[in-house]
């Protein structure tokens, strides 16, 4: 549910458990602005501008304990003799936020540099390896997952995960340019070359850890550069197994929240087992004089996104009872309360 900027509904006198800050798609380069091939424009200098204000903004609010980069951090129109530098410098910037940032990587990224260039500059908690878990507190865990672990991008050209990312788009997308849509119905129109897929093994790594959390009593927030949920976003920016990846976040009820970026305009849902997908508005589509930057305060019962200007503000509830997630085919259990809840509503409908 999404909220006019400055007027989120929040408890009186309540403290948040955490907060931490959000921002995604700055796509910084050193060019002229420009327009995306929607003809949506594009402004490559200021997005930088947009972030030192976010970071400003987060350290004078001294409350906010880490902050999320949800991916494309430069552009691909970047050019390519200045994408070491052009990383670096927004790198650095995000280095001034006086807490930690949590970096995804996006397919801007990867444009501009490979994953083995890449991945040691953002700071990852391993060198080699984009997806990662961490508690800010006991009863929380953030899953950074790896949206371009399957891709056509990113890994050398003889790479078993390129070769397996060539294959599936020329299986499931006949044109010769693999970023074209043509011809492609529905939600197989998100076989494109710009989005990417999660493999065996990070599918492995999700479900344990998934299971990890539940036995540790965790509530999860999920992260990923690429939308999960098509109600979310267009069919066009959906990661290409968003399935594979939802159904083993389904089988677990410790997931409330996934957060995503690399559809610009940004979007919310609720699934069916009452998970929340919150896509980020892009700081790069900001002109000068706005912006596109948040902060979450984390509660015991929501999640609440205080949106700057152009990101909407956005409460996000973290209980479903689970009456109605089973009903909807999710693996969970019932219990009293919920029996209660479910034989108060039976007899409000029957009065």
């Amino acid at each position: 549910m999404g909220y006019p900027n400055g007027l989120v509904s929040v408890s009186p006198g309540k403290q948040p458990l955490f907060s931490f800050g959000v921002i995604t798609d700055v796509q910084y380069a050193d060019i002229p602005d420009g327009r995306s091939f929607l003809g949506v424009p594009r402004y490559y200098r200021n997005s930088l501008l947009v972030l030192q204000k976010a970071i400003q903004n987060w350290n004078n609010r001294q409350s906010i304990s880490f902050s999320l980069n949800l991916g494309d951090i430069v552009d691909g129109y970047c050019p390519k003799e200045q994408s070491l530098e052009a990383v670096k410098k927004v790198v650095k910037e995000f280095d001034n936020f006086n807490g930690r940032v949590y970096h995804m990587i996006g397919n801007h990224c990867l444009y501009n540099l490979p994953r083995s260039k890449l991945l040691p500059l953002l700071n990852l908690p391993s060198a080699d390896c984009a997806y990662y878990d961490f508690s800010p507190i006991p009863e929380y865990r953030f899953v950074v997952l790896d949206a371009y672990d399957i891709s056509a991008i990113g890994w050398p050209d003889d790479h078993p995960h390129t070769v397996e990312a060539v294959n599936l788009l020329n299986e499931k997308n006949p044109n010769l340019e693999k970023n074209s849509p043509d011809g492609l119905v529905g939600l197989e129109r998100r076989f494109l070359k710009f989005n990417g897929g999660v493999g065996k093994d990070q599918l492995k790594w999700l479900d344990k850890t998934l299971q990890d959390a539940t036995k540790s009593n965790q509530k999860v927030v999920v992260c990923c550069h690429i939308p999960l949920d098509p109600g979310a976003t267009s069919k066009e920016s959906l990661l290409w197994n968003y399935d594979e990846v939802m159904d083993v976040i389904h089988r677990y009820d410790c997931v409330k929240v996934c957060l995503g970026g690399h559809d610009h305009k940004g979007g919310h849902s609720v699934d069916t087992c009452g998970v929340h997908h919150r896509v980020l508005e892009a700081a790069l589509e900001c002109p000068p004089g706005t912006n596109a930057f948040g902060y979450i305060d984390v509660y015991e019962d929501r999640l609440s996104l205080i949106g700057t200007d152009r990101m909407a503000s956005t409460e996000m509830d973290v209980y479903v009872p689970d009456f109605q997630l089973a009903m909807s085919g999710c693996n969970l259990k019932l219990y009293p309360f919920d029996l209660i809840y479910l034989l108060v509503l039976v007899m409000m409908i029957r009065r």
